[in-house]
């Protein structure tokens, strides 16, 4: 029956780096963990049941939303105190770390929540409902530095790291195909967790999760990388009478040709087993998810080569299942988060991303996710109270200060991405987006957002219209009738021309455009990519005959001049003669590209030889910009930020009305943007900056 070998681990049954469990460092009880629980359901109850037997924790509180449930739950588990809410848990100071345990569409909300109280954080899988949700908590996260981890427990367990060790010393060669699953029959009930829209019910989030982390983890092993993403998810499932996935499967592709199959069920046993296929062999993995048992034990791996007899590799731990998690989460807190096979945040972004998409081949969105229902994060009200005050300067027809920082409406193609993106915008001081009739469902969902937040007597809406080859005189009147349809409010703030048509009079655009701010329909309007000459003569016409003129432009402005257009019909303020026209005209300026298209970001190129992006070396190399950037990267050093921190700046800090432009397309992007408002730049600087001079 092949050859047996075995591994022990210790009865501390540490994660194997630098210990300090109580075993080999002296901690005593006083000096362990202090663990509060969110949530008495079953899982918070198998983690309570388990911190007794880490090196590290012991149950301090645990939280309901029902007083009586919570003080059952710790009259069970060892005496803790008992709060009959979730705020009271976190306002304990003796809780030092949460183990998040409720309904997963809750997690969001209560990461936020403990990280505002300086708690060190083990939530449950799902970490959210989905991909941008989760970005956007980690964020929150990293501002007030806590400790945060996503309760994978299998991958805290000896038995993973095992198999990691395996992998990496080629024990089935090169792996070819990942094979798991996770599934369990469970009777329909509508009402029930697991089958509850409401809930984030469905296989997928629940337990598809597990053969999705796996085959990550040992996709990213075979290719000696942190974390490895599939480059392709197809799949498929059947939905339940709520819209839940009940049954659903997946192949993921990987760098490598690396192939996984994935599979989840509420409504079928399926094997629960793991399989790793490589070329010279197999390795089954019996007990992937639970390992060697709750209250520790032996667990097997099957190594079965091509050549050579089948081996049983049994690996024998002390420790409890859910102990393991508890004791990374005291290992790793001065790291923030825990390596691999523990899962890193960028692992949880990632998981949460491909079950995205697993989703999206289901074709399963929850309730909760649809516009009317797509709440905040934190679960609260937005409301602004930015890290780094936001600029804001005065805009024709809008009687509010407008942020100097205008988010860009452009890519977030995806609602939820959108919401998460203008919520976290709005909360840091901005009050402009600007999008497009171009950008498809974008101004759909900026209405969306707006009316659910209840802002639009605080946001300034930008779009424009007329892009060819709907730049004559009816289709921008079909254009901005589509966009108020889109958005869903009877007046747009600034409207712009985006781009000009050299056949049409000047006149003719202003007599349109005017008609439109008349009737109330426009605030005010202005011109994307058009010639300061064109400018010129539209605003003199409409100053001749009694009507609105443009105030604001939005052609390229930026640190590194374009040397070349991005696109077709694209203007920029690169000359130093046009630079002067717009100093002189008094105009607001919304540059686009305001950051040179990434040209600043630091793993960009450095000199003219690192020819990395097309566009990047057509539209932006020039030995003049790479002077600037040189310069810039001088200017950060001293000043301790970012080079694209200092690009930024350069417009912010010019003394005309300049509202960049920004596109940040994830929660921590937008962060790092708004970096840029703590430096300061005198005219000095930004001559230097510019010219070197």
């Amino acid at each position: 029956h092949g050859r047996a070998s075995s591994t022990h681990i210790s009865p501390s049954g540490c994660f194997p780096f630098s210990c300090r469990c109580p075993y080999h460092a002296g901690m005593n009880t006083s000096n362990r963990l202090g663990w509060g629980i969110l949530g008495c359901g079953n899982i918070a109850g198998a983690f309570a049941k388990a911190l007794p037997h880490s090196c590290t924790g012991r149950l301090v509180a645990v939280g309901s939303r029902a007083g009586e449930k919570a003080e059952a739950f710790a009259a069970e588990h060892g005496g803790a105190r008992g709060h009959g809410s979730y705020e009271a848990l976190l306002a304990d100071s003796e809780v030092q770390a949460v183990y998040i345990a409720t309904p997963h569409p809750m997690h969001a909300e209560w990461i936020v929540r403990c990280a505002e109280a300086g708690k060190h954080i083990l939530c449950e899988k799902p970490v959210t409902l989905n991909a941008w949700e989760c970005m956007a908590v980690l964020e929150h996260v990293r501002r007030h530095d806590v400790f945060f981890m996503e309760a994978f427990m299998y991958r805290c367990h000896p038995q993973t790291r095992r198999l990691v060790e395996l992998i990496r010393a080629g024990a089935v060669g090169d792996v070819r195909l990942i094979v798991a699953h996770f599934g369990f029959n469970a009777p329909f009930d509508e009402a029930g967790r697991i089958y509850n829209n409401d809930l984030g019910g469905g296989g997928i989030l629940d337990v598809g999760c597990y053969p999705v982390s796996l085959s990550r983890l040992v996709a990213s092993v075979a290719l000696g990388t942190d974390v490895a993403e599939p480059s392709k998810v197809v799949g498929g499932g059947r939905r339940a009478p709520t819209g839940v996935d009940a049954v659903a499967a997946a192949t993921l592709v990987f760098e490598g040709g690396i192939v996984a199959q994935v599979a989840t069920a509420v409504e079928a046993n399926l094997g629960n087993t793991a399989e790793i296929v490589g070329t010279k062999g197999r390795l089954v993995v019996e007990s992937p998810w639970f390992c060697s048992g709750h209250e520790g034990g032996t667990s097997h791996l099957r190594l079965i080569p091509d050549e050579g007899e089948p081996e049983t590799i049994a690996v024998t731990t002390d420790q409890w299942l859910y102990a393991t998690e508890a004791d990374v989460v005291a290992e790793y807190l001065d790291a923030r988060q825990a390596p691999s096979p523990a899962m890193s945040w960028k692992d949880t972004i990632g998981n949460m991303t491909v079950l995205d998409a697993w989703r999206g081949e289901v074709g399963l969105r929850y309730g909760r996710e649809q516009p009317e229902r797509f709440q905040p994060v934190h679960g609260r009200s937005l409301r602004q109270d930015p890290v780094h005050p936001m600029p804001t300067g005065p805009w024709t027809a809008v009687d509010f200060p407008v942020s100097r920082l205008v988010m860009g409406a452009d890519h977030q193609t995806d609602l939820r991405h959108a919401f998460v993106m203008w919520d976290a915008f709005f909360e840091a001081g901005g009050n402009a987006i600007d999008t497009a009739r171009l950008y498809g469902p974008l101004e759909q969902h900026l209405g969306n957002w707006i009316r659910s937040r209840g802002l639009r007597d605080q946001i300034a809406i930008i779009t424009k219209g007329g892009h060819p080859p709907d730049d004559n005189l009816e289709a921008i009147a079909d254009n901005l009738r589509e966009s108020l349809e889109a958005l869903r409010v009877d007046r747009i703030d600034l409207y712009l021309l985006h781009r000009d048509n050299l056949d049409i009079d000047v006149g003719a655009f202003i007599d349109l455009l005017d008609e439109a701010v008349q009737d109330g329909r426009l605030g005010a309007i202005g011109a994307s990519n058009w010639t300061p000459q064109r400018i010129d003569e539209a605003n003199a016409y409409a100053k001749k005959h009694g009507k609105t003129g443009f105030t604001t432009v939005s052609n390229n402005f930026s640190l590194a001049r374009m040397v070349a257009p991005i696109w077709d019909g694209c203007l920029a303020f690169a000359e130093d003669e046009d630079r002067q026209w717009l100093w002189r005209s008094g105009m607001n300026c919304l540059p686009w590209s305001s950051q040179a298209r990434g040209f600043f970001a630091p793993d960009r190129a450095t000199s003219p030889e690192d020819l990395r992006e097309e566009e990047l070396v057509r539209c932006w190399y020039s030995p003049e910009n790479f002077q600037r950037k040189r310069r810039a990267a001088q200017f950060a050093a001293d000043r301790g930020v970012s080079v694209i921190n200092v690009a930024l700046a350069y417009l912010l800090c010019h003394p005309h009305p300049i509202f960049p432009l920004i596109g940040p397309r994830t929660p921590r992007e937008l962060s790092v943007c708004l970096e840029s408002l703590k430096v300061t730049l005198s005219e000095e600087e930004l001559s230097w900056l510019d010219n070197g001079d």
